[in-house]
């Protein structure tokens, strides 16, 4: 597993989808994860630091993991299957661990309210990894990176898929996701 932290969230000026950008934190690999607005905007107010007068639905279920005896210990972006995300969110139970299914989005909101760890699996970042640009921000192409899975070719449909992912990704606005609300 690879600790991953959270650089960015965009949207793209297409069709206003937002985007989580997860950067490897001893490298320049970066992971981009798509997530709904309302999950885009629970990662951010947290992360900005913003204050809401009543506990948000990623606070209430922190506080009722708490309340019931448990930590979240760390999240883990675990697969990509069929162009969608997994991850788990590993909580410390009665001196044990438990792994509990999650989206992506999810994992990630509750971690930044935790302060925990992200993860993720060596084999979602031998897919879905990017390098971009320092000057553009723009995907560059991966030495022995885009269809190669841990040495394993990707297959040809899975390429075609994405592709439609890395055009997306170009659509992006590059500034954070902050700066375009109203």
């Amino acid at each position: 597993m690879i600790e991953m932290t959270i650089d960015s969230i965009r949207v793209s000026l297409m069709n206003y989808q937002r985007v989580v950008m997860l950067k490897e934190k001893m490298a320049e690999r970066y992971l981009p994860i798509w997530i709904g607005p309302a999950e885009a905007d629970a990662i951010a107010v947290k992360l900005q630091g913003v204050t809401v007068p009543r506990p948000l639905t990623h606070d209430l279920l922190r506080t009722v993991i708490n309340t019931l005896g448990a930590t979240i210990n760390s999240i883990i972006v675990s697969d990509l299957k069929n162009d969608t995300f997994y991850a788990k969110v590993i909580l410390d139970v009665d001196g044990g661990q438990m792994e509990v299914d999650s989206r992506p989005s999810d994992a990630l909101a509750l971690a930044v309210r935790a302060e925990v760890p992200i993860y993720a699996e060596e084999t979602v970042l031998d897919k879905a990894s990017i390098l971009l640009d320092k000057e553009t921000g723009k995907p560059v192409p991966q030495e022995g990176g885009k269809g190669e899975a841990g040495g394993k070719k990707v297959s040809e449909e899975e390429l075609k898929k994405m592709s439609a992912f890395y055009d997306f990704i170009n659509t992006l606005d590059l500034e954070d996701f902050d700066k375009h609300k109203s």
